[in-house]
Parts: C-alpha cells; structure tokens; sequence
C-alpha cells in the first residue's frame, strides 16, 4: 500500500444489492486493516443535515464564557460526563499535557440502571450545559447524532465480520448492550513556531476501544503514521465523511492481526479546530478471546480472554493520571497559548 492519508472508501455498496461491489468493500476494508487499521468512508447512512447541527451544537457550547463550561464539568461527577479543561490529559509520554477541550456524551441511563450500579466503563445520566443558545436543542441533537453513531459502528462490524470470513451477525452479542462515547472537541491553535515534539492537540496515541469514528470539520491537524516510511501523514478533512479506525482492544481481539495504529492532531492551521470522535467499547460484559481465523491451527492465542471492561478502562485511567502527574509536578494550570495569524 503507498504512502497516503486512509482511502476514502463508499460505503453506499453495503446498503445495495451489488454482490461485486460489496465484496470489494470488504476486501478494501481488510486491506486497510491488515496494513495500518484507517480508512475513510463516504455514503453512509448518517443525514448531513444532522452533522451540520452537531457541529453547530459544538461550536456553540465551546464558544461559551469559561465559567460556563465549567458548570457541566466532569470532575463534579464520577462517570465521566460533561466538559474536561484544556490540559486535562497526556496520551503521549513525554510531551505536555494535550492542548484541547472537550465534552463527553453516553448513554442516556439513571443512576438505577445497572450499568450505573456496577460502574461500567463511566456509564451514567448525562451532565448537559444550561446556558448554550437552545440547551433543548443542544440535549436532543446531541443524542440523535450519538443513536446515528451507534447505528452506523454496527455496520461497520458488519463489513469487519465479513472481512474475516465469519458471519455478518458474529458480532451481535458484542454489540447488544454496547457502551460508547460520544466526544466533542475543540483545538485551539497552536503558536506555528510551537515545539511540535512536546505541544500538541492530541499527542500520539491508539485508541482503547474496538473502533473509533471521527468527523472532522474543515480544519486540518489529524496526522496517521505510516510505518512503512516512517512519517506522519496529513488527513485531509473530506466534508461529510468518517474516518474509522481500529482500537487496541480490536487488535488484542484479532490477534495482533489487524492493526490498531498511532494517529496525532498538531493544530497549527491558525484556526479553531473541531471534532466528534464516537468511540465504540460494546458490551461491557462481553468476553474478548481471539477472533475464529486469527490464528493458525494449534497455535496459541497471544492473550488470555478479557472482558471489554477489562481492556477498555485501564487504558483510560492511565492516560488521565499521567496529565494529573504533571501538572502536580508544574503546580501551574494549563491554558492554549495566545496564536499571531
């Protein structure tokens, strides 16, 4: 595969009748895969009309007094939901905390709902702004946009079924009872002559989870690495479209086999950056062991089973502890430095 951004794939083939074209998707999906876990898809089922509100709702709630967003903030609960600081974490060792602001989103559940009992994966009632322009509408956009996600990752388990030969339904227990995140996001921009090896949006990281959807607005900073020739590669924001990838724990499940890969935003465009990533956990039950056709016969697993609780919560604990480290260490509180555009 040459050295490009992920390949924009049309994903309007898996809702047609097009036997050829839909085994092509599989197979450009499965190339993707195995090479670095990125792909990029077009024709999906997700209205633009409804992204367009989404990324208005984004806009808006970031765009308030900093006393505002602090009353929704998440450290005022134990569940992670509702708006995190600039700072508040480091994905990256040995850089400084990421240079980004943020608002987590879930699933609307009570505080009796199981989930909220046992404390799945910072499952819990939504914490939602007050002061936003139309704070209805921010609420009921948001969680049409999040059940559009959760529609949409199941397709794409689909194709990522087919793509190991297994049926299109093997993932259906996986996905019943899913846990995902929907999360907004705001990079500021960063000064152009910034140290790009300790300031960044987001520094170098995977993601914990089985896949990550991301639209990005029209602003660049997304950066992929290319392993083969060892460089970052810009993604293009393509208007309308996801870019998917794979998360650790979809590698663990598939034995090393597909990849879940490093991805970075330096945000040194001069503008204002947004994103909705919707990061998708599943059932937090569900038990992890190495997918059928990930390994050769008689071959061992490289892991042992592991719920996707297990594999999904450590992994974000850590990287909120190691921002908590530094700042401690700094003893002073991380604020986006002033840009000259």
């Amino acid at each position: 595969m040459p050295s490009e951004a992920p390949p924009i794939l049309d994903f309007s083939v898996f809702y047609g009748n097009d036997t050829n074209a839909k085994e092509k998707l599989v197979q450009d999906v499965k190339k993707c895969c195995l090479h670095n876990g990125f792909f990029q898809i077009v024709g999906h089922k997700v209205p633009a009309e409804l992204q367009e509100r989404t990324l208005k709702c984004v806009k808006e709630f970031f765009a308030l007094p900093q006393e505002e967003k602090n009353k929704s903030h998440k450290e005022q609960n134990t569940w992670n939901r509702g708006y995190e600081k600039i700072g508040s974490q480091i994905l990256e060792a040995g850089t400084n905390p990421d240079i980004k602001e943020g608002y987590y989103i879930g699933e609307e559940i009570s505080k009796s709902h199981p989930y909220f009992v046992e404390k799945k994966l910072n499952s819990g009632p939504n914490v939602w702004p007050t002061t936003v322009p139309n704070a209805q509408e921010f609420q009921s956009t948001s969680m049409e946009y999040y059940k559009a996600m959760h529609s949409l990752a199941r397709d794409i388990l689909v194709v990522l079924a087919q793509t190991l030969d297994l049926d299109e339904r093997y993932f259906a227990d996986f996905t019943t009872g899913a846990v995902a995140t929907l999360r907004y996001l705001h990079y500021p921009p960063q000064p152009k002559d910034s140290d790009e090896k300790l300031s960044r949006g987001i520094g170098a990281h995977t993601d914990f989870g089985s896949v990550t959807l991301l639209m990005q607005d029209e602003v660049e900073g997304l950066q992929v690495w290319e392993k083969t020739t060892s460089e970052w590669l810009d993604v293009k924001p393509i208007k309308g479209a996801y870019v998917v990838n794979l998360g650790n724990m979809f590698m663990r499940w598939s034995n090393d086999r597909y990849i879940s890969n490093l991805h970075r935003v330096i945000n040194k465009s001069g503008k204002e950056r947004y994103s909705i990533p919707f990061f998708y956990s599943g059932n937090p039950d569900y038990v992890i062991d190495c997918l059928p056709n990930c390994r050769k016969e008689g071959e061992p697993a490289k892991y042992p089973p592991i719920t996707v609780e297990g594999a999904v919560g450590g992994s974000y604990k850590a990287s909120y502890g190691a921002a908590e480290a530094f700042k401690k260490q700094q003893a002073v509180p991380i604020t986006p430095q002033p840009v000259a555009v």
